[in-house]
């Protein structure tokens, strides 16, 4: 099978190697999915750099957790009507060193989620990491239903979604953006409040729309930033979701801020979620999409062979939506 893979972190161009390597077979409980599309994600680029030390735990690894294809044969105690089955996938390479940058990829069979017919693999591959982010970020402590929700970065692929659920949930989403073009994806996203953080007050912003009581839950991308407005914004027993410092190792909380709230910081980690949160997250996201209440942006797309230049727009930061790899 054809496929990407890197024996050692760096650049992109420098390490990413593409060629034939032999194709998987599903073990006990497994499933082997014929790959269409691979998603890029910040995680993925992150660990193929290096960035902050990070260990390659194998000597040679395909990147990618996300990606999306068809069912092509089981494992063990996997039922055989699975074969053919249209599905989208999450967390490939965790604990594994074979991600879906290649035409094929075995994942636990509960890893590969059957894909609403309104997806395409495309957008299928889209989901996984950011969909799933958004998903505890905004119900991990609650339905949220008649609650406000503040999305910092609402244009970006964790944004998006999260927009997308909370309204979904029924809450009001408010969010912030840092120009006009971010500003018409967030409110295509359903965003009742659209502020650009770099011309507006954001906290009078808030506070005109929502009153003195703040908000219900706040889904932060930069902690360091952000967090003397998500104090002062923060309800009362509201709960600060972050999954993102704005890449600063130490932040400072305003302790006595939160303290008098009742509030709670809680970060966001998609790999470290238990895996009932991985199953009632995959569980909304498909209900959400079938309600039609989900759409995936994709920004770029890239063949398997240009995965290196894949990884490096998604890395210019420049984009607006996903990065997918063609596969099949």
């Amino acid at each position: 099978m054809k496929a990407i893979w890197y024996e050692e972190p760096g650049e992109a161009a420098a390490v990413l190697q593409y060629g034939d390597l032999e194709q998987p077979s599903p073990g006990p409980g497994e499933v082997l999915v014929r790959v269409h599309a691979s998603g890029v994600n910040p995680s993925d680029t992150k660990f193929r750099s290096g960035w902050m030390g990070l260990k390659q735990p194998y000597p040679r690894t395909i990147p990618h957790n996300d990606g999306a294809g068809m069912i092509e044969a089981v494992g063990e105690g996997v039922p055989p009507s699975r074969v053919g089955e249209r599905v989208w996938i999450y967390e490939a390479q965790r604990g594994s060193a074979w991600g879906t940058a290649a035409d094929y990829v075995v994942v636990p069979a509960y890893k590969a989620v059957p894909l609403p017919e309104s997806f395409d693999f495309a957008a299928g591959a889209s989901l996984g990491v950011p969909a799933m982010t958004a998903h505890f970020s905004v119900f991990s402590d609650g339905a949220v239903e008649d609650k406000t929700i503040l999305v910092h970065g609402g244009a970006g692929a964790v944004g998006m979604y999260a927009i997308q659920l909370a309204k979904w949930g029924g809450a009001r989403a408010i969010t912030t953006v840092s120009n006009e073009e971010k500003a018409e994806t967030a409110a295509q996203c359903g965003a009742d409040l659209v502020l650009n953080y770099r011309q507006e007050d954001i906290v009078a912003r808030v506070r005109e729309f929502v009153g003195k009581r703040g908000c219900d839950r706040i889904v932060d991308v930069a902690l360091a930033a952000n967090m003397e407005i998500n104090a002062k914004l923060v309800a009362r027993n509201g709960v600060i979701a972050t999954y993102e410092s704005g890449n600063t190792p130490q932040v400072t909380i305003p302790f006595y801020d939160l303290l008098y709230k009742n509030a709670a910081l809680r970060t966001v980690l998609v790999y470290a979620m238990s895996e009932e949160a991985h199953a009632a997250a995959a569980r909304d996201i498909n209900q959400a999409i079938n309600d039609g209440a989900l759409q995936a942006k994709i920004a770029a797309h890239y063949p398997l062979s240009e995965t290196a230049q894949a990884h490096d727009a998604l890395d210019s930061g420049q984009l607006i939506g996903k990065v997918v790899v063609d596969v099949a």
